[in-house]
């Protein structure tokens, strides 16, 4: 929520941190890409085991170009949620995901649950430190090693990888012996993946598996079709405004009646750290959450930035190859790293 970001505050616990696995980067711009499937999963695993709550992922065909395509986001979706079990069904605003009837979600602070549903710890990867708890009967079973079931309090452990599952529907997992945690997945809905508006539209409302999330550039036409498109399919909106260049596409997005608030953030691209200017961008902006990032030389400052504003924040090969030392980033994950030590230092 912007009001409490502009003051340095969050009403529940720090927003998580997104992860951009691989954005717009190719194999000129190092080994740190992820670029076969493969890669992007065991990109995605390392990731959330450094302290990423949040995927982003630029879908792409065999031969490397991005696609909107359902045969392409599809199996992108798939093979992502069945290494990082956990990830789907929910949207996550503020601090808090809402969820259909019949799944569980876990909201800022607490665990929140539709009548006569159930909970469980999902134990046996270490993907973080986030756990699930609760009344009902749940159940877990680790990939390789390791069945878990009770009453009450379902925990799973296993080797490998270890998944809670329970009577919400909902699967935590990890890799190496910690807590289960639950993540959101998003990919791009952009231009290069599909460069007519009326095709991208089209696209989403072909999908077969869907995000949690997508972002919708508004500094692209037809991004207000886009983004309601998102909506009516259940896929959370990622509004992403570029700030400090043209104001065409924040004062578009200004102009967008969101009727749906809770599923709409606001990922703003701030090409410096300039604190008076973010205040003010803040002060402006409607109540939906905030994440700021930034790229290449920008992209540490904003982070830092974001910590001391209490915002959302993004970091990843997607947006900067080097870490704040200026060193070259060899993993999604060591950037991560990186981050959640900047984040917790606060500044």
């Amino acid at each position: 929520m912007s009001g409490a970001a502009g003051s340095g505050t969050w009403p529940f616990r720090r927003p998580p941190l997104l992860v951009s696995l691989n954005g717009s980067r190719g194999a000129a711009d190092g080994p740190a890409v992820p670029l076969s499937p493969g890669d992007l999963v065991q990109a995605a695993l390392e990731a959330v085991a450094a302290g990423a709550g949040e995927v982003l992922v630029h879908p792409r065909t065999p031969c490397g170009r991005e696609s909107l395509s359902p045969r392409v986001v599809g199996p992108v979706l798939e093979a992502l949620r069945g290494a990082v079990a956990g990830v789907g069904g929910g949207t996550m605003a503020g601090g808090r995901a809402e969820e259909p009837a019949g799944a569980r979600s876990l909201a800022g602070g607490g665990v929140r649950e539709p009548a006569g549903a159930g909970a469980e710890v999902g134990a046996g990867v270490g993907i973080g430190a986030r756990t699930w708890a609760g009344a009902g009967t749940g159940s877990g079973v680790g990939s390789g090693v390791g069945v878990g079931s009770g009453v009450g309090v379902g925990v799973g452990v296993g080797v490998g990888v270890g998944v809670g599952g329970g009577v919400g529907g909902r699967a935590c997992a990890g890799v190496g012996g910690g807590s289960g945690v639950c993540v959101q997945l998003s990919v791009l809905a952009s231009v290069p993946a599909e460069p007519d508006p009326a095709g991208r539209v089209a696209r989403v409302r072909s999908w077969t598996v869907l995000p949690d999330r997508a972002v919708v550039r508004f500094a692209e036409p037809g991004a207000r079709e886009l983004a309601e498109a998102l909506l009516e399919r259940g896929v959370a909106v990622d509004a992403e405004v570029p700030v400090g260049g043209s104001t065409e596409p924040l004062a578009r997005f200004l102009a967008w009646p969101v009727r749906d608030p809770a599923r709409v953030r606001i990922l703003a691209e701030l090409a410096s750290a300039d604190p008076g200017s973010t205040v003010e961008l803040l002060r402006r902006l409607p109540p939906v959450p905030v994440l700021l990032f930034g790229r290449d030389a920008a992209a540490w400052p904003v982070l830092r930035l974001a910590a001391r504003c209490g915002t959302g924040a993004r970091i990843g090969v997607g947006d900067v190859l080097h870490l704040p030392d200026g060193r070259s980033a060899r993993s999604n994950a060591e950037l991560v790293a990186a981050a959640v030590a900047v984040r917790e230092a606060g500044a």
